[in-house]
């Protein structure tokens, strides 16, 4: 048999690979949880920065309910029963700085650039964000309810309220997490948009209704406290943890992140475009 018949009996090369059917290209579920499993990764090889996370509220909860808590409740638990669901916004409110200081890290690096050239869904890298946020948030708020818990607090509406309380910071979070995205998208170095996130924060944190009562503030502080949406958040937590949330409050807490998202997340999307 001589060679030629031997080439006429084989098929072509490029009949074999006409039969060979192209992978399907993930879809915009598995790109997002792609990058989700890359920022439970980060908390991996990066366990320093749990540290961080956790330490400035278990730092907050234990000085203001042992060094302020006799004076502005009569006594440390009595102000620790108003102060912990306070800390647990603070605790999302602070944390969620983190996803524009992720998302500039990532740009500085250039992990973006790359991101933008391959196959797979726009929003998929905001994705992993975001789960890196509810990790954090999940985290953080756990481990500060752990110690309330041992120093005598007590959630009034049991597991369920308190279940209802991490979703409504989840929520939360969400929606302000849409805002520093936008800013690390803006801002050329992380330190840059840590500064700029807790310089804004501070004023909506601790003119809120966290730490003590409004009633004992000047009437145009008073006024400041009770239009911000912090105080909102925290009065419908207390009311979830406590039994006592009514749908209004629930509802007004969840104005300001809804509003952030649906006019940020469009944003985020065009400057990314743009870059």
């Amino acid at each position: 048999m001589t060679d030629a018949t031997m080439d006429m009996g084989a098929p072509a090369p490029s009949a074999k690979l006409a039969r060979v059917a192209a992978p399907r290209p993930p879809g915009a579920l598995s790109n997002a949880l792609t990058f989700a499993w890359r920022a439970v990764l980060k908390f991996k090889h990066v366990p320093e920065q749990l540290f961080d996370l956790v330490m400035t509220p278990i730092m907050f909860t234990l000085l203001f309910t042992f060094v302020f808590g006799g004076a502005l409740a009569g006594s440390p638990r009595d102000y620790l029963q108003f102060f912990l669901p306070g800390i647990l916004v603070q605790t999302v409110v602070f944390n969620s700085v983190y996803s524009g200081v992720g998302l500039c890290t990532d740009r500085q690096k250039g992990l973006f650039d790359r991101f933008k050239s391959l196959p797979i869904w726009s929003l998929a890298p905001f994705a992993g964000l975001m789960a890196g946020d509810v990790l954090r948030h999940v985290i953080a708020g756990g481990i500060i309810l752990l110690i309330g818990l041992l120093l005598g607090y007590r959630p009034e509406a049991g597991a369920v309220g308190v279940v209802l309380g991490f979703l409504l910071l989840l929520a939360v979070g969400f929606g302000i997490g849409w805002f520093f995205i936008v800013i690390g998208l803006l801002v050329r170095t992380p330190m840059t948009v840590m500064t700029f996130g807790f310089t804004l924060i501070f004023p909506l944190v601790f003119a809120s209704n966290i730490s003590v009562d409004p009633s004992t503030m000047p009437g145009w502080l008073e006024s400041f406290v009770d239009a911000n949406p912090v105080s909102h958040v925290t009065t419908a937590l207390r009311g979830l943890l406590g039994g006592g949330a009514t749908w209004g409050e629930v509802g007004l807490a969840l104005v300001a992140p809804a509003l952030l998202t649906l006019a940020l997340a469009p944003v985020t999307m065009l400057l990314y475009r743009r870059q």
